[in-house]
Formats: C-alpha cells, sequence, structure tokens
C-alpha cells in the first residue's frame, strides 16, 4: 500500500479502481447508472478540485505570500502555483462542461439558463459558476502568467496583474458560497423562489 500512496498518480489510479469495483458491485444488484449519475460524478470531482483549489488560494496561498521571505517565494511562484492553477483551471472547465450535460441530460438546461420558475435556483448558481468560469479562463489565468513571469511583461504590469487576478479570484470565492447554495437546495428539492 505504501507504495501506492508515494505517487499521486498511482493513488489516484487506485481510487478510481476502487470506484470502479463498487460501480460493479452496486450494478449487478441493478442499480441503474446512466449518463445523468456520470455527469453528476464527474460534475462533484472537478467541482471539489475548483472549488478547493480556489479556497487553497484564498484562504491560505494568499495570505501567506506576504511572510514568505523574497528568497523563498520564487519556489511557490515557479513551482507550486503554476501547477495548482493548471488544475484549477481544468477543474473549472470539467466542472462547468459535466454541469451543463447534466442539466441538458435531466431536461432543465434550458429552463435553468432563462431563469424560468421551475429550475430559478439551479439557474442561478450555473450563472454564478458560468461567471467563475469565466474569471479563471479570462481574468485569473492570463493575469497570473503575467504576475508568475510565464509570459514576458514589464516590471510594473506585475504587480498590477497579481492584484487584478486576486480580486477576480476573491471575487470567485465570494460567489463560491451562494452558488453552492443553490446547487445544494436545488437538489433538494428548492426549485425556485
Amino acid at each position: 500500500m505504501g507504495k501506492i500512496l508515494e505517487s499521486i498518480q498511482s493513488t489516484v489510479i487506485a481510487g478510481f479502481v476502487i470506484m470502479i469495483l463498487l460501480v460493479l458491485a452496486v450494478s449487478q444488484s441493478g442499480y441503474p447508472y446512466d449518463i445523468a449519475f456520470y455527469a453528476r460524478y464527474i460534475h462533484v470531482l472537478s467541482g471539489v478540485m475548483w472549488i478547493g483549489l480556489l479556497w487553497y488560494f484564498n484562504f491560505v496561498q494568499i495570505p501567506t505570500m506576504p511572510s514568505i521571505p523574497d528568497e523563498m517565494k520564487p519556489a511557490i511562484g515557479k513551482h507550486i502555483a503554476p501547477n495548482a492553477l493548471w488544475w484549477f483551471r481544468w477543474g473549472a472547465m470539467f466542472t462547468l462542461i459535466s454541469g451543463l450535460v447534466l442539466a441538458m441530460v435531466n431536461g432543465y438546461l434550458i429552463d435553468a439558463l432563462t431563469l424560468d420558475e421551475s429550475a430559478r435556483l439551479i439557474g442561478i448558481g450555473m450563472w454564478m459558476a458560468i461567471i467563475m468560469w469565466f474569471n479563471v479562463w479570462f481574468i485569473i489565468w492570463p493575469n497570473q502568467k503575467i504576475a508568475l513571469g510565464i509570459v514576458e511583461a514589464d516590471a510594473d504590469a506585475k504587480p498590477a496583474a497579481a492584484r487584478k487576478a486576486m480580486l477576480f479570484s476573491r471575487t470567485n470565492t465570494l460567489l463560491s458560497i451562494p452558488m453552492l447554495y443553490c446547487m445544494v437546495s436545488a437538489q433538494n428539492g428548492a426549485a425556485g423562489f
């Protein structure tokens, strides 16, 4: 077991193997799995990755950076942050896509996106998530590339880009709280207001 846990790839593969064994065990007893189930599973799994990293950045990394000695900051900026931002971006992408697929196969995509009374709460949550996804891909990531020196920019541009990325990351943190409320409430029978 120690060998499996020494590698994140082996750990994740082992997690999926256990999940597949559970699926096979449960499905043999007649539990119906369909596209909506798998879309929901991917949606929750990638959502945990996305929001978990969002909260890591906002509750741990950003507040801790000022107390890190300058000679140690390149370890964060050159190694940890770029990798975390890769998982962050793709967590957002898979959360959005799987959520849209889930809404489509369950038949409420249009009602949710148009904020129809029958799906207003989930629709509000979806629109918040879409805004958050947009912020990740089109504001936070482009500005982080400048702030981290992944793309060339003037030295003056780096602090401004870092601040803009931080403010939009904080915006996403703010939106994540009511967004998660909408998603959980909608799954517990509250269709609209």
